[in-house]
């Protein structure tokens, strides 16, 4: 870690310890592994210490199915239910304040509001911001958080750490898979976790009917050899024709990213309200966090998304010419 990176940390501990009123944790819109699993660590750490703490996300509140594995689910409010003014408020995995959807007015209002990311295209909206760009997961963010604030892991708050560290590596695929995430892995790991159901149900486990949708949607895919580029178009009727949600597709950048003839891959995915929500990956040199930036999103070199109000045509015609 750098000397900034553990100066914002030492003073988001300072904040932590120093509050004695509720603590309010927030994460992205539609949360994923990391997302989800480091909010309830420490949610849950926060807890068994006697100090009182609300967990949530924005609408539409729900938790995909996959994440059941997860510890401490029940314990999350609904957002309608979100302080309109918290004193502290900590957000994770958060890239831009609008990623917190109906709880941006919360944070715009919060005293005090800490950022925990590993996004380089994070915004830094925060009055602390804890930023770790080689962090693999945020959920390695919180873990250096927990052990400076002294508080001792637990299975479940291991169970989540985990979750956080396998959903964004890829179960140790990615580039971001270092030494010190099999370190951490590994101290998780001695908490007895239940590491075969939980792979089972985050990454191999779906529905008949997403395996359809998803065998539809690979017969379309389209390879552009010119450009080094796959990209795949998934539509409101695709979905609704297969009794599918867009949560349960989350996981298909992973299998269009398996061209070996393509080094950036792409999923445009239809919203309900028309919009397109671009998955990208890159396998190689391109950089797709530029991309999305450029067009009012984030995310990592290699793994990035936006959300466009353009049709898929004009959409792929924007990242065409960014490759």
């Amino acid at each position: 870690m750098t000397d900034s990176i553990e100066t914002s940390l030492a003073l988001a501990v300072q904040a932590i310890e120093s509050s004695d009123e509720e603590i309010a944790l927030a994460c992205h819109i539609t949360p994923d592994g990391d997302a989800l699993g480091s909010m309830l660590a420490l949610h849950l750490a926060l807890n068994l210490q006697g100090r009182k703490s609300i967990a949530s996300f924005s609408e539409p509140f729900v938790v995909a199915d996959h994440y059941r594995g997860l510890s401490g689910l029940d314990a999350l409010t609904p957002p309608s239910d979100y302080p309109a003014e918290p004193p502290l408020m900590i957000t994770f995995d958060v890239g831009s304040i609008d990623r917190l959807g109906g709880l941006t007015p919360s944070a715009e209002s919060a005293r005090e509001l800490i950022v925990l990311d590993h996004h380089v295209s994070n915004t830094r909206f925060g009055t602390i911001n804890v930023i770790d760009p080689n962090a693999a997961a945020t959920g390695v963010v919180v873990r250096r958080l927990l052990s400076m604030l002294g508080i001792p892991l637990t299975r479940d708050v291991a169970i989540n750490l985990y979750a956080a560290l396998i959903c964004d590596t890829g179960r140790f695929q990615y580039e971001s898979t270092t030494p010190d995430v099999f370190e951490l892995a590994s101290e998780l790991a001695a908490f007895d976790l239940p590491i075969p159901e939980l792979s089972r149900s985050l990454f191999e486990e779906h529905r008949f009917a997403y395996l359809g949708l998803m065998g539809e949607a690979i017969s379309k895919m389209v390879l552009e050899p010119e450009s080094s580029f796959v990209w795949l178009s998934l539509t409101q009727d695709m979905l609704s024709r297969h009794d599918c949600t867009l949560d349960e597709a989350e996981g298909l950048i992973d299998i269009v990213r398996r061209a070996r003839e393509a080094e950036v891959a792409c999923i445009l995915k239809e919203e309900v309200d028309g919009s397109i929500k671009v998955s990208l990956r890159s396998v190689g040199t391109a950089d797709v966090c530029r991309i999305a930036q450029a067009n009012g999103g984030g995310g990592h070199r290699f793994a990035a998304g936006f959300t466009s109000h353009l049709d898929v045509d004009a959409t792929l015609g924007v990242i065409r010419a960014a490759l």
